[in-house]
This record gives structure tokens, sequence and C-alpha cells, in this order.
């Protein structure tokens, strides 16, 4: 870990800062996630300045000196502008109490310690002094500093009090934990922290569907997102967060016959997606690619436990589940319902006889989605067994391969017929009818099927063939 030394305020802004809380008589500092990153190593761009004033009073003072735009935001008593590829943050210091039943808390003008002893945990509440007799000095009077060393989350007061006042904080400790975590400095939730959320897990529902998804999109975009999810689980908060997931944990054993923890299994997959992809919404894909199984988890006798439709019906919650998080009900929900429902397709193919016409159906079926399709199930493909896992990622392989090769000869992704309603009804001299939906899909299938080459010559002699078994007549 390293020692404090000036380097981590030789920004010029900081100087500016420094200039102008002299000429105004008033202290501030560098306080928060920028401090904590200078410790860590860790590039930070976003830097918050707490002032024992007027922050917005302040801001204006430094935009001034800077020729920087300032954006102001009254409502929060905060403003923001952009220096030399930064953004900087002004907020007066503050002291909050709350009401039970709300997490908007009552906030009074207060110095740097009540501004301090606010903050959601210790090593977010390091500041970095900018006075002109103490620049740059630590003020850490929670020993962030330790904790950071010791890779330890833990609140600056009771964590009943900071849970209780605002439940969003057991949402953080978790993301940040998730977040900082790398493969040589593993952080921890505090013991105290961990019974407390227990205790407390029920005040997250006085919490806005939007901040919770806001803290599982940034959980989800972490180097190993699987690390949240169980800690949300240890810790009681799952339930009350996505208790889909929750219904997926656990192994049952009927004659001796046991399936994998689906749960377990799923974060396996999300984890592998994450190594690969930075795709949010793939992540999501990842995480509920399974979540149908609990609804269709079935035992036959003889054969063993069976999730038949999983896909179908996992593809049909996630509506309902994004809906309820206050998640994007646009393109970005149609991809993840799509990647659900088909995530067991590529797979499908490598345990079967890989066919030109169930390459072209896939395809189709996904679109320009197919890449990340193939990075979905390639995640997916887990087991214990090396052997089995090798034979499943070769086929895996094999089926790529024809994918590529389908596809630069028939250019099936995001197909559109040959054939379309305005030229048969012209040909026929029909109006709207069901005739034309019927041809049209009798010409699709024969494409998908290789009947047929993905052309409009071949189709229309084709369809015409069709037309006139259905007694239709060309009238040119």
């Amino acid at each position: 870990m390293s020692t404090l030394t000036t380097q981590y305020v030789k920004k010029e802004i900081f100087r500016i800062v420094s200039e102008v809380a002299r000429e105004r008589g008033v202290r501030a500092f560098a306080i928060g996630g920028y401090v904590r990153d200078c410790f860590l190593g860790r590039v930070c761009n976003d830097i918050d300045i707490v002032v024992e004033g007027s922050g917005i009073e302040f801001a204006r003072a430094v935009g001034e000196k800077t020729g920087s735009y300032v954006s102001y935001f009254k409502n929060f008593g905060t403003a923001m502008l952009h220096f030399e590829g930064d953004e900087i943050e002004f907020v007066g210091a503050r002291k909050e109490s709350y009401r039970r039943e709300s997490r908007k808390p009552i906030v009074e003008d207060g110095t740097l310690q009540d501004d301090q002893l606010r903050r959601d945990f210790t090593i977010n509440a390091m500041a970095f002094s900018l006075q002109e007799d103490s620049f740059g000095e630590l003020v850490d009077p929670f020993g962030g500093i330790r904790d950071l060393a010791a890779g330890i989350i833990r609140t600056p007061l009771d964590p009943d009090t900071t849970y209780s006042d605002d439940p969003l904080r057991m949402l953080r400790a978790v993301r940040f934990a998730s977040k900082l975590s790398t493969a040589d400095h593993t952080f921890t939730i505090v013991p105290e922290s961990m019974e407390s959320m227990r205790r407390m897990a029920g005040r997250l529902e006085i919490l806005s569907r939007e901040r919770v998804a806001e803290e599982l999109n940034k959980m989800l975009l972490c180097a190993r997102p699987s690390m949240a999810f169980y800690l949300m689980d240890e810790a009681g908060l799952l339930p009350y967060i996505l208790p889909q997931l929750c219904a997926l944990k656990g192994v049952e054993t009927i004659d001796g016959r046991g399936h994998k923890d689906i749960f377990a299994h799923t974060l396996a997959v999300l984890d592998n997606v994450a190594a690969v992809s930075d795709n949010l919404w793939l992540r999501w894909a990842a995480l509920l690619h399974d979540v149908g199984k609990a609804q269709v988890k079935r035992y036959e006798p003889g054969q063993g436990w069976t999730f038949h439709g999983h896909d179908l019906v996992g593809s049909k919650m996630v509506p309902k589940i994004f809906a309820s998080l206050k998640l994007p009900l646009d393109d970005k929900l149609n991809y993840v319902k799509k990647l659900v429902w088909l995530h067991m397709r590529p797979i499908a193919l490598v345990d079967d006889v890989v066919t030109d016409s169930a390459v072209r159906r896939l395809l189709f079926d996904a679109g320009d989605d197919i890449d990340d399709l193939m990075t979905l199930a390639g995640a997916d493909i887990t087991s214990r067994n090396p052997v089995k896992v090798a034979r499943i990622r070769a086929n895996f392989e094999l089926v790529k391969r024809k994918l590529v090769e389908v596809e630069e000869k028939d250019a099936i992704r995001n197909f559109k017929n040959p054939i379309n309603g305005d030229y048969v009804m012209d040909l026929f001299g029909i109006g709207p009818c069901n005739t034309i939906g019927q041809l049209k899909e009798y010409v699709k299938e024969a494409i998908l099927d290789g009947r047929i080459g993905n052309n409009f010559e071949e189709a229309d002699a084709l369809m015409r063939e069709k037309a006139a078994e259905m007694g239709l007549t060309p009238c040119k």
C-alpha cells in the first residue's frame, strides 16, 4: 500500500481550488473515490471537492479562474465542471438526518467532520486537505487507509445506523467489495456489517427501483460479477432484489440422482461471459439464461431431472423482471429476451448432426445477435468433467465454423424474403389476404431448408408453382 505523498495533489485543479479557498476564507478538500483510488493505484477522473460553505458559489469562482463552463444542480446543492480531462464536482459540507420511512435525508450545513460522518464507508471518507498550510495532508478520522490495506469494507458509524438511514448503502457495500477486489487483494465486508445487512434487508423496499437497478448494473460490470451476487445472497439481500435467482439455489436428490446447483452454474456462466465481453446486456442475458429452470424442473423416473422448455419460460420471465427493476423496456429488453430464448440452440447443434438447414434457422432467428449468442452459449459449457468439456468445446468450434460457411454462402443473417406482398398482389391481381402470407412462408421455409437458394429467381419460380396448386393464375 502506498503512503501519502504530494504526488496525489499535483493536478492543476487542486492548486486552483486551494487558491480560491484562501481568497474566500473557507476550507476545501478532495474527498471520496478519488482519494481512495489514489492509494489503490487506480486511474480516477472523477474528483469530488467538499467545501465548508456554498459548493455552488465556490464552483462559480473556480469556473471563472479556469474558464470552464459550470453546471449547477441547485436541488442537490452541487455544481460540476470539466478541466483537463477531469470531471470535478463541488458540494458544501453537510450533515444529514433521516426519517425511518424515507431514504431522503434532512440536510444542514456542516463541517468536514460532519461530512465524513455521513459517508458510507471508511475507505470513501478519506480526504486530502487543499488548504495552503496543510496542502495534500490526509484527513482520515476513521482509519480508511488501514482498511484499504486490509481489504475491508466498514462503515464509519454503527452499521445499523448507516444502513437504516440509507439502505442503498448495503448494495454499495456489495458493489465496492466486488469492484475493488483483485486476484491478489480481495475486499471483504466486515462481519458486523454482514449481520447488520441481514437485520436491515427489509429496508431495501423503501428504495426506488431505478436506484437498485443502477447498483445492479454496476455490479454486473465488475471484473468478477459473481462475487456481488454471492455476497447479496449471504447478506440476505437477494430475495428483495432478484427473488427469481434465489429459486435456483440448492440441489435436490431423488433416487440417488441430483442435479447441478443452478444458482452456482448461473454465476459461473456470468463470470465466463464477463471474462470476454463488457457488454452489460449480454451479462444480463447470462444472469437470466437459466432463470426459467425453477418453474419447469421435473424428476422423471429412469431419466432423471429435466428442465424442458426452460429457455422459452425464461424468456417470458425477462420482461417482468425488467419491468420490476425499471430497466429499459426497449431493444435492450428484446435483446436479452432473445438470447435467453435461443441460448440452448447452439449447444443443441453440438449434440446433433450439424445440418445446413439447422444453421440457417439459427442465423435467421438470431440475426445480428448471433455472435453474442455464440459467446453466451460458449460460456454455458460448464462441467466438472474435463473430458466432457473438451469434447463439447471441440464440437462447438465445428458449429462456429459451420455458421461462417453457411452465412457466406446463403446470407441468411437478417433474412429478407425475396418475395414481398406487393409483388404477389400485383402478379395475381389480388388484394390483401391470408394467401399472400402462406406463399411467403412457403418460400421462406424452402430457403431455410436449403431446397432453393436465397435469391429472387428461385424464390419466384417456387412461389408460382405453389400458387398454381392453390388455384392462382398470373394476370400479367
